[in-house]
């Protein structure tokens, strides 16, 4: 698809020009640190989306535990356990290349978001290792971020896309088989995969 290269906004004036200013609430509210409130949500939170951009582009990556499974250390730190995965590091690989993280916190039935974005380090200090442990399972790292801008963000997205809204059925979209088959050039075979996918998740957890 080509774009009308008259209509692409290439400037900060182009852009301001085009949005109304932002309401003096929308400004303040942002902090520097996590207060009661934020954390009261980060330890409620079971699920947030992390971002991280290195040399080879950015990355959107989902992270979900228990809740509480995220430790304010301060009002300025966050650690996290970099629970079981599949090992590609795309995370850990840019954080390397740049600390700047952003994070996106959910809680199921709740409109409302909270936006965290610091500066990330990797740590395997065993003393934070042993702090997230499940199941005499450790984590291999841990992820300490400090915290630059926290501010709570409002419902609309999630209300516009009916998020926590129950539907009689699952979408019919392809199972991961499918698009693991497909994006392997057949290597993983679909439908074993799906029959096993289940089973094999629940092991593998932590």
């Amino acid at each position: 698809m080509e774009l009308d290269s008259a209509a692409l906004v290439t400037s900060a004036e182009q852009l301001a020009a085009l949005y109304a200013a932002p309401s003096e609430r929308a400004r303040l509210k942002q902090i520097d640190h996590i207060d009661p409130n934020c954390r009261a949500f980060i330890e409620a939170s079971p699920f947030f989306a992390l971002s991280t951009c290195g040399l080879s582009g950015a990355d959107c990556s989902p992270r979900g535990d228990a809740e509480g499974s995220i430790i304010v250390a301060d009002e300025h730190t966050l650690l996290i356990a970099d629970r079981r995965g599949n090992n590609r590091l795309d995370s850990l690989r840019n954080i390397l290349d740049n600390p700047s993280v952003g994070m996106l916190f959910l809680i199921p039935g709740l409109n409302e978001t909270l936006r965290v974005n610091g500066r990330a380090q990797i740590s395997r200090d065993p003393g934070l290792l042993a702090r997230f442990g499940v199941t005499g399972k450790l984590p291999v790292t841990v992820l300490a971020i400090r915290v630059d801008e926290a501010y709570i963000h409002c419902g609309r997205a999630l209300v516009r896309a009916g998020l926590w809204e129950s539907r009689t059925q699952p979408p019919a979209v392809p199972s991961i088989g499918t698009m693991l088959a497909a994006h392997t050039q057949g290597k993983v075979d679909a439908q074993v995969y799906d029959e096993q996918v289940a089973a094999h998740l629940h092991q593998t957890l932590y």
